[in-house]
């Protein structure tokens, strides 16, 4: 087994570059601290007695880059994470949006899409659905196929019925979705205004103009330069008066859109100002 801290620096900087140059996955911007951790935990996971090893079975066997890169970017959600944020949204935001003709939100780095799922609750309860599209994307595509199907474990849904009803949701959780022995599969409807994609947020450009964008613990692992570049390219994609949702360690203080928006409430949600 691999002592964790016997990988070098240098080695963590040739595989960046490797992953980069044959794959196109770029973690260079990544948080060195975090990706040497997380490259340690695939070590004991998969038993891989050498860096070396690790390395090489990366570069000659693309089915494993794809588990990589499921690990690099670990995914934690939940349903309603942070209630208190979801109460936000319904209050504050919601009726605000409610104003325009078709209401487009992103969800970058959307995970298995519990996030969008709440989101589209949400909507659904404002009676602004019918009227919205949610684009949830992600750097890995394995995680939007769990997205794709909806379907997730029944163990969960304890503690998302007590997230929802601490999101200020009125009805019962249970009519959102179908228990199957030890899975539940959320009701079709929800997906009808979903639309999911992969989108590299360290490479790839804006798509679409948004009232909306939510991003929550994905800036945690990148650097400062890769949080700009993420900031820059959310500017670009928010209308004015539009808002920008970041998770609970984040900020926009000091980057360099910060001038452009101010913060709402308590909540990490910030307006674009209007610029005319």
């Amino acid at each position: 087994m691999l002592e964790p801290s016997i990988i070098k620096d240098k080695e963590v900087e040739y595989l960046i570059n490797d992953v980069y140059e044959m794959y196109g996955y770029d973690f260079s911007g990544y948080s060195r601290a975090s990706f040497k951790r997380r490259v340690n935990r695939i070590c004991l996971l998969d038993r891989f007695t050498s860096f070396a090893e690790l390395r090489y079975t990366i570069m000659n066997d693309a089915e494993y880059l794809k588990r990589f890169v499921e690990e690099v970017t670990v995914n934690v959600t939940e349903m309603f994470r942070d209630p208190s944020f979801f109460k936000a949204l319904r209050e504050k935001i919601l009726p605000q949006l409610g104003t325009y003709p078709l209401i487009r939100i992103w969800i970058a780095g959307c995970s298995t899409g519990e996030e969008a799922y709440s989101i589209a609750i949400l909507l659904k309860e404002a009676g602004l659905y019918h009227k919205s599209l949610i684009y949830g994307t992600d750097l890995n595509p394995a995680v939007l196929e769990t997205a794709r199907a909806g379907v997730f474990p029944l163990q969960q849904m304890k503690l998302y019925s007590e997230n929802y009803m601490l999101s200020g949701g009125k009805s019962d959780f249970s009519d959102y979705y179908t228990a199957n022995y030890d899975s539940v599969k959320f009701d079709k409807s929800l997906q009808e205004k979903l639309i999911l994609s992969t989108h590299n947020l360290v490479s790839d450009s804006s798509f679409n103009s948004f009232q909306l964008i939510i991003c929550r613990n994905v800036l945690i692992y990148f650097d400062r330069d890769l949080q700009e570049r993420v900031f820059s390219l959310f500017d670009n994609s928010l209308e004015n008066l539009g808002f920008l949702a970041l998770g609970a360690k984040e900020t926009l203080r000091f980057s360099t859109i910060e001038k452009n928006y101010h913060q709402v409430e308590d909540q990490k949600i910030w307006k674009k100002l209007d610029h005319h």
